[in-house]
């Protein structure tokens, strides 16, 4: 896929836990992001992912918020968590690590390149859930480093879901790094969906996710970080090609796609699946948005 590789924490020094009361604000935490992008105010970046992981306990679920999510997305409104619905939970938690001062990358002009999650059971809006996040295998890339943020939801003792994002900073390098390999991807599965993404898209999804980064809700935004115009949050992506599987989905499933093109709005995407599991989304001169693969537990 070229997406998440499965976390390796070879060589890592043993975590610390920093318990939080409630989970971070994502406004502060983006304010502090672009504040440390100025010239003469960056500190100075650690080699080595943060030997710390941050985790937060009983956060319920807004079922208002849910609902709004499904509608968002495209998901039936029903008190079952879309599998992508605690990846947004849980999201302050994981910005918040990447905000830190000394974080290998920084946060301004980071690109998120894949999500994978296992989803070990279904999960019920009456229930709470405790996330835990940490970061992981930092890694050489072609174009700069990758890095792996890892976000963990459980019920009680039990774990019940696991995210796993891979995100690229982009450097100077050697270019002796990782390379994505384009010569063993199947072909595309056939577009048998049309979806017009319009530009109220992005707002509404920052809305309902948290994540009001503004390369997705500023044309301002979008032209700073080298974007002609908005685009659609890549989680949103993956949310709307779900929701689409949504009435063959298991109980337990891992999910992976690697982020491709960015969606710009307003555009139509095109919706492609497999009965093996394979989709993808792709624009109408069929360049790719996002490739993924679905496999029951």
């Amino acid at each position: 896929m070229g997406g998440p590789q499965e976390p390796s924490d070879a060589g890592q020094t043993t975590r610390s836990r920093i318990q939080l009361a409630t989970l971070p604000t994502v406004g502060a935490l983006y304010r502090r992001a672009l504040l440390g992008a100025l010239p003469g105010t960056g500190s100075r970046r650690a080699e080595q992912p943060p030997a710390v992981e941050l985790g937060v306990a009983g956060i319920a679920i807004d079922r208002g918020r849910l609902a709004d999510y499904d509608r968002v997305c495209g998901f039936r409104l029903t008190d079952r968590l879309p599998a992508t619905f605690p990846h947004v939970l849980g999201f302050p938690l994981a910005l918040r690590l990447m905000t830190a001062p000394d974080f290998p990358i920084p946060l301004a002009g980071v690109v998120h390149v894949g999500n994978r999650i296992t989803v070990h059971r279904p999960i019920d809006a009456a229930e709470t859930l405790d996330f835990v996040a940490y970061a992981t295998n930092l890694r050489p890339h072609d174009r700069g480093r990758q890095i792996d943020v890892v976000l963990v939801g459980a019920v009680g003792d039990e774990e019940v879901w696991r995210g796993v994002s891979t995100y690229l900073g982009r450097e100077q390098t050697s270019g002796d790094g990782e390379r994505a390999n384009r010569g063993d991807r199947p072909p595309a599965p056939r577009a048998w969906a049309h979806w017009r993404v319009e530009r109220q898209l992005g707002p509404a999804y920052a809305r309902v996710s948290g994540d009001h980064n503004p390369i997705h809700t500023s044309q301002l935004g979008a032209r700073l970080f080298g974007f002609r115009r908005p685009i659609a949050h890549g989680m949103w992506s993956k949310a709307r090609c779900l929701a689409a599987l949504e009435p063959r989905l298991p109980d337990a499933y891992t999910v992976d796609v690697a982020f491709k093109l960015p969606v710009p709005l307003p555009s139509t995407a095109a919706f492609g699946s497999t009965s093996a599991g394979d989709f993808a989304l792709r624009d109408l001169r069929d360049r790719p948005h996002l490739f993924g693969t679905l496999r029951e537990q």
